[in-house]
């Protein structure tokens, strides 16, 4: 069997092994990497230089500084204080989503729905309701969010990471409205399915101040942060270092911050990282990486352009919506990884701008994370939350919730990228 094979054949192996123990996906990433290396595909160094260190220092770093962020309860202060003003129960409950989108943008969305979740099934407890929409709406809201800004989640990294997008690029790129606003445009749409999940209840609620900031300094540090990105935009063209460098600085500053007035807190935030995440990132990158290499990538976007001829806007409404309808059973990273390339050789062929079909990509894949509870890790971490307080979830459950708005949150930022970028 020639290299391309051992390539295809790893490659197959491993997106089936995702599906069938997701549990174990880096385990199967770092396995996949490594035989690879052992079959003689690809040399160690060919493999170290196929991973974006770039995106990796982000990933890790912003890892860090949610962690010392939800140490400091300031989430959850915040939480409270929007949950008091707000006119009723269904309002208070829409303003959990909105902050766990909010915060989304900026903090990887596991570590977010770990901030939100025990806030709001105190919050139903008090008020004897289920927890069960709830806990739906913040997982999902938190995928939705994610999407918008580069350092949101890991599909939004790795896009960057390709296409050398900067941290500014995620709102304004080439001169025109970005990814951003179309992320913006599906959550006002999908705020409405919220509200009508919601509204039945009507009555006000106030929830008793249990939680006290212990320290504004790692919200302080967040906001520092992101603007450091922001200004990094300028300096950092090409997103080759400068991104991945200032989110390991920072959570450097903010290990040694948080073991300074804590002792014992180093090792305690070791422990908690998301490393599961982290390895599965660093083997995808090899995989995808060696399909490439083996010309794979050229052979499924020369398939794809024959299927739909020079007919732009099929090519891009397949691509959106075959994203969707994987990434609902399939883990959105790999699969973005395995798609950016072939949306990049499909544009070219069609002789087209990239980024209509890497936008839409992103919007398909991230967003289709939110249809089945298994489409994306927040799902998951709010499946468990849920099963832990006593109220397992059913896929109907799930499905009647996330299927209006995963649609409501598509259709508009689908729309508004083809408006914009055909």
């Amino acid at each position: 069997m020639n290299e391309a094979y051992v390539t295809l054949v790893i490659f197959v192996a491993a997106y089936v092994l995702f599906v069938v123990l997701p549990t174990r996906r880096s385990l199967v990433a770092c396995g996949g990497a490594l035989l690879l290396l052992f079959s003689g595909v690809m040399s160690p160094l060919e493999a170290f230089l196929s991973i974006n260190w770039n995106v990796m220092g982000i990933f890790v770093g912003m890892l860090v500084m949610a962690d010392v962020f939800i140490e400091s309860r300031c989430p959850a202060y915040l939480a409270e204080c929007i949950v008091n003003r707000a006119p009723s129960t269904a309002w208070a409950l829409l303003f959990i989503c909105a902050l766990t989108g909010a915060i989304s943008m900026f903090v990887e969305n596991v570590a977010t729905v770990l901030i939100i979740a025990p806030i709001a099934i105190e919050m139903t407890k008090r008020l004897q309701i289920s927890p069960v929409a709830t806990i739906i709406g913040i997982a999902i809201s938190s995928n939705l969010q994610g999407t918008a800004t580069l350092i949101g989640d890991p599909p939004s990294m790795l896009l960057g990471g390709y296409a050398k997008m900067t941290f500014m690029d995620f709102f304004f790129y080439q001169g025109k409205p970005s990814i951003f606003f179309a992320v913006e445009l599906g959550a006002l749409a999908s705020f409405v399915v919220l509200y009508m999940v919601f509204r039945r209840h009507g009555k006000k609620m106030t929830v008793m101040a249990v939680e006290k900031v212990e320290s504004w300094t790692p919200a302080i540090a967040l906001v520092l942060l992101i603007a450091a990105l922001a200004l990094s935009s300028f300096f950092d063209k090409e997103f080759s270092y400068m991104a991945g460098g200032l989110c390991m600085l920072f959570a450097a500053a903010m290990v040694i911050w948080a073991e300074i007035t804590k002792r014992g807190a180093f090792l305690a935030g070791i422990k908690r990282l998301d490393w599961d995440t982290t390895f599965f990132l660093l083997g995808i990158f090899v995989i995808v990486h060696s399909l490439s290499g083996a010309g794979w990538i050229d052979r499924i976007s020369t398939e794809l352009s024959d299927l739909i001829g020079g007919n732009i806007f099929l090519g891009y409404t397949m691509l959106v919506f075959l994203s969707v309808a994987v990434s609902a059973f399939v883990d959105n990273v790999p699969f973005l990884a395995a798609m950016l390339p072939v949306a990049l050789s499909l544009s070219e062929r069609l002789h087209i701008d990239p980024t209509l079909f890497l936008f839409g990509l992103l919007i398909g894949a991230s967003l289709g994370g939110n249809v089945t509870p298994i489409g994306a890790s927040a799902n998951i971490v709010g499946m468990g939350l849920l099963r832990k307080e006593g109220h397992p979830v059913t896929f109907r459950q799930w499905a009647a919730i996330s299927v209006p708005f995963t649609i409501a949150a598509v259709l508009p930022a689908y729309l508004l990228v083809w408006f914009i970028w055909s």
